[in-house]
């Protein structure tokens, strides 16, 4: 997670300000449950807002609590619907540019920056200034993406959708209620309730080769939450995936090796699995989702790890060593 305590701050004042303009009186200790920080830190920020030019008042005792004076309000007119979806997309803006709400994202800041007053107009443009978040990693490049504005469509709008679907071996029909979508990396995902015995599943929109919006609403839960949803897909996918288990020997000196190796979180749970097994070496399994994929992973191990079975798998390493070996005569 990318921590920027800067830009974190000004949003929070940004936000305390929307607050108190909402509520009107409210006291420090309802404010710091609601914005889950401390009430010693949204005094500061209460001082922080008074420095601002925000005309903002604190009265004790019983009663008492922070408010505006004089009803001042912030002036955030003039934001369109998309313009105001854009502002959550704010600190992503390749995301935002993918959804097709790239221009839209630059006016709704804009007229946000406007209305701010000063102090917090120039915060707001210094952290843009000076942070960038960058989701793909190194050396990839974003997949594109055609149907995720038709996609993103259909979720706003609630609507059920037909999509064709390219899977490994043929594209497939899928009747499916979008619930929301995940960028994950550089990747984005569907996440649907599918009218099938899988129920809820995730599609990649890349592999996404039509939409077709259906003349029916979406069945969504009341209590529905996203990021919840995605996390249970997520386990379930990975435990899926690396369900082979392939049995290892190392020296315990070489164990930190394997985190260069396999990739998460199969590299935890082998050193974990590493450390509660006794003796150096030592023996233990390794998770991954096939042995032709646990062949490529092992041998940037080389010669620091045994595989002991599957016999399979100990015969394709011995025969590349094998090779390697002749290769380098």
């Amino acid at each position: 997670m990318v921590r920027i305590v800067v830009g974190m701050r000004a949003s929070r004042l940004v936000q305390l300000l929307l607050v108190l303009q909402r509520r009107g009186q409210v006291t420090a200790a309802a404010l710091a449950e609601e914005l889950e920080v401390s009430i010693r830190t949204i005094y500061r920020d209460i001082e922080a807002l008074g420095m601002a030019g925000v005309p903002v008042v604190t009265e004790s005792g019983p009663g008492g609590g922070v408010s505006l004076i004089g009803g001042y309000q912030t002036k955030l007119t003039g934001l369109s619907g998309d313009e105001a979806a854009a502002i959550g997309l704010a600190g992503v803006p390749s995301a935002a540019a993918e959804l097709g709400l790239g221009a839209v994202l630059v006016a709704a800041q804009a007229k946000v920056d406007a209305a701010l007053p000063p102090e917090l107009r120039t915060r707001a443009v210094r952290v843009r200034e000076r942070f960038l978040v960058d989701v793909p990693g190194w050396f990839t490049r974003p997949t594109p993406v055609p149907m995720l504005p038709a996609l993103s469509e259909a979720v706003w709008d609630g609507r059920a959708v037909e999509l064709r679907y390219e899977r490994k071996d043929r594209v497939v029909r899928r009747r499916v209620d979008p619930l929301g979508l995940v960028l994950k990396g550089s990747i984005w995902y569907l996440v649907a309730a599918a009218h099938r015995p899988e129920g809820l599943r995730s599609f990649r929109v890349d592999r996404v080769r039509a939409v077709h919006q259906l003349d029916r609403a979406v069945d969504r839960a009341d209590d529905f939450d996203l990021a919840t949803a995605w996390a249970g897909l997520q386990a379930g996918f990975e435990e899926h995936l690396r369900s082979h288990h392939v049995t290892v020997r190392m020296q315990r000196a070489h164990l930190g090796r394997l985190r260069h190796a396999l990739p998460e979180p199969s590299a935890s749970r082998a050193l974990a699995a590493a450390d509660a097994a006794d003796g150096d070496p030592v023996t233990f399994a390794i998770e991954s989702e096939s042995l032709q994929v646990a062949h490529g992973e092992l041998l940037r191990l080389g010669a620091t790890i045994e595989v002991l079975k599957p016999a399979a798998l100990r015969k394709a390493m011995r025969e590349t060593g094998e090779a390697m070996a002749a290769a380098h005569r």
